[in-house]
């Protein structure tokens, strides 16, 4: 099976690769394990939040940030590459109604009432900027496990400019104790549920409160759930993102993976690479294992999104030996190179394996130890790379984003 482009991981970054290749008019197959990290995290776009403090502007603070790490992907990235990948998926995913960019972050309220910054979020959150204070009410649903109203409210009212409460709504669940997330989503795309939620909120509200629900809004059509509850509520309304599975995520990994089979794109989940054939300094297959026979797949071009410690993309076997899981690449910033442990025993603190990832020269492409591309046509994007800590620096979507819009530039042979 031949292809112009192979993307491996069908997170962020490689469905962003895949979906700017396809829409360029390539044959693209993207082939995972599994589904990504989307179905875990927020749907934000996190370009950058932290710098040593909570950045305003991630245009300005983007420039000395890459100075300061060197070893970051954003040192191999411009601030207008980023700029350009945020435009693109805006206007490729219109539905989503993404706002924001990357002149100023909002403040986005969590589900244990912390203030995140953010540089682009989706409509149906946007309402929940902190950053101008008002009055906040957060409704909880009874049934729904790992969302606690009042304690978010009162983490979140110790926020200057900002007052906070919390209401409990009942609803009806016919029977049952614990829907999830995902059932509660299926049950606000049903009139009659989102009847009932406005009818139990019915006087329960103050002026000029916003309002705050799990992020629970609807699967499919979450845009028209909260414009409905917005006009009938008489308020503005947002949802606060919830611990995994995450919906947000959820819609919006359906929404790519829609617009990538529309594009003429190939998504086989299921299928571990588990080889690759190669030559000449170039890859020329790789081998997924599936259910019945390995299958090789080959392509002029090959993107590499798998996925960092977390997702399995890079490897600790109980030994301490740390491996790149698909073709053995080299790796940057292994604790073993400057005499550090793999672990430290303080959990908060940054660990020395956080920004342990593939090394790769300003085109994306994998280096070997001499500095050299290990392939000429493999490219790497998302949390494969070498030099982030995307949990402390709220960065990781926006790395995704960037990294996979930008592998695929150079694959089509674009500077953006």
């Amino acid at each position: 099976m031949t292809y112009d482009t192979v993307v491996i991981g069908t997170g962020l970054a490689g469905l962003t690769a895949a979906l700017r290749l396809a829409d360029e008019g390539q044959r693209v197959l993207v082939v995972a394990r599994g589904v990504g990290s989307t179905h875990l995290a927020p749907a934000t776009i996190d370009v950058l939040g932290y710098a040593n403090e909570v950045v305003d502007s991630p245009m300005q603070a983007l420039s000395s940030f890459a100075d300061t790490h060197p070893q970051h992907p954003y040192a191999r990235l411009s601030a207008e590459q980023i700029g350009a990948s945020i435009d693109w998926f805006k206007g490729r995913l219109p539905a989503l109604g993404y706002r924001g960019g990357l002149e100023e972050n909002f403040l986005l309220p969590t589900a244990v009432g912390v203030a995140r910054p953010s540089a682009v979020v989706p409509e149906t959150m946007a309402n929940g900027d902190l950053r101008a204070g008002g009055r906040f009410v957060f409704v909880g649903l009874k049934g729904l496990k790992d969302f606690y109203p009042a304690y978010l409210a009162e983490n979140l009212g110790r926020v200057s400019a900002v007052s906070a409460r919390a209401i409990e709504l009942t609803p009806r669940l016919d029977g049952e104790a614990d829907v999830g997330s995902l059932g509660f989503a299926r049950r606000f795309e049903q009139p009659e549920f989102r009847d009932a939620v406005v009818h139990r909120l019915a006087g329960l509200l103050e002026p000029e409160e916003r309002v705050g629900f799990p992020a629970v809004l609807g699967l499919g059509n979450a845009g028209d759930v909260w414009r409905e509850l917005e006009t009938r509520l008489e308020r503005p309304v947002f949802e606060v993102p919830t611990l995994p599975p995450s919906v947000s995520g959820i819609r919006l990994h359906e929404a790519m993976n829609d617009a990538l089979r529309q594009s003429g794109g190939r998504i086989v989940v299921g299928s571990p690479i588990v080889g690759a054939e190669s030559g000449n300094g170039r890859l020329e297959g790789v081998v997924a294992r599936a259910s019945a026979r390995p299958t090789t797949y080959r392509a002029r071009s090959f993107v590499l999104a798998s996925g960092g410690l977390a997702a399995g993309g890079i490897q600790v076997d109980s030994y301490g030996k740390i491996r790149e899981a698909v073709f053995d690449l080299a790796l940057a910033n292994l604790p073993a190179a400057d005499g550090r442990p793999p672990f430290l025993p303080t959990y908060l603190e940054e660990q020395p394996l956080d920004r342990v990832g593939v090394a790769v020269d300003d085109r994306l492409r994998p280096t070997a130890e001499d500095g050299q591309p290990r392939y000429e046509n493999l490219y790497a994007a998302g949390a494969t790379l070498a030099g982030a800590v995307p949990w402390r620096e709220a960065s990781g979507n926006g790395i995704s984003l960037a990294t996979g819009y930008a592998a695929a530039g150079a694959i089509l042979g674009s500077d953006s």
